[in-house]
């Protein structure tokens, strides 16, 4: 728990003036954060960026990344983000014929995935800081309050287990009381925080982030579990990797976007 607490203490130290200051530092910082998330990704499936398909796949995230203010110039060439990442598709399915199948059709469908599951939470981080660096400090706090009210009320009271097949410490009762920390969160942020929206639908689709953001705790908990490891990384100590610590953010960001807050 110490390691945990230092390590937490220094990320937060040099995560949060960044995101605060935003600009090209920021935008530089989600690309590292994500590279390595992407990194880490592939390592499951015993896949590498340092290979051909990984370096492709690498591009193709860093194109996805790429904020919408900042997305001009692919209009002047004539091509799409969309177009884009489809001819990285297709230069990947090639390879599985050059590599004659050491690179197979199930490790291109894995690296899209991939790219996907990455790029389009960090892709959204980068957006929600451009509309409006409030919702940034709102989604890290619910998700913080959520992580913490689970655990702590998972371990006061918690007695069935939430889905032990996946994740067999998590409780249904941390599972609740992770949505109501996130909740009181919220309503902080409302009384405090110069929010966009009415208390009620505040409230509302915080009950929803609070829930998929401990889905995607579970969906990262699934595939670590299915490639039989139990961290994604080593990079923050006592924490495990970027995915592990980005892994509710991944769903919550785009979320935001979709439930129209900002």
């Amino acid at each position: 728990m110490k390691q945990r607490i230092i390590t937490a203490v220094i990320a937060a130290a040099i995560f949060l003036p960044i995101v605060i200051f935003g600009g090209w530092p920021f935008i530089a910082m989600v690309y590292i954060i994500a590279s390595i998330g992407l990194y880490e990704a592939l390592k499951m499936k015993k896949l590498t960026l340092y290979s051909i398909p990984g370096f492709l796949s690498l591009v193709l995230l860093w194109i996805f990344l790429i904020p919408s203010q900042y997305s001009g110039f692919l209009k002047e060439i004539d091509y799409t983000k969309v177009e884009i990442f489809f001819l990285g598709v297709l230069l990947l399915l090639a390879y599985t014929v050059i590599s004659k199948n050491r690179f197979s059709y199930e490790d291109v469908a894995f690296s899209i995935m991939s790219i996907l599951y990455v790029g389009l939470g960090f892709y959204f981080f980068i957006e929600t800081r451009d509309a409006n660096l409030i919702y940034v400090f709102y989604s890290l706090f619910i998700i913080w309050a959520t992580d913490s009210g689970a655990y702590f009320i998972g371990r006061a009271i918690g007695k069935h287990k939430l889905w032990p097949e996946i994740s067999p410490n998590k409780t249904t009762e941390g599972f609740f009381g992770g949505v109501a920390s996130a909740l009181v969160v919220a309503l902080l942020f409302s009384i405090l925080g110069d929010m966009e929206v009415s208390v009620i639908i505040l409230l509302a689709a915080t009950a929803f982030l609070s829930i998929f953001g401990q889905i995607g705790d579970l969906v990262e908990s699934a595939l670590k579990r299915y490639y039989h490891i139990k961290d994604s990384g080593n990079i923050l100590p006592g924490h495990g990797g970027m995915l592990d610590r980005f892994d509710s953010l991944l769903f919550v960001w785009p979320l935001i976007h979709l439930l129209h807050l900002l």
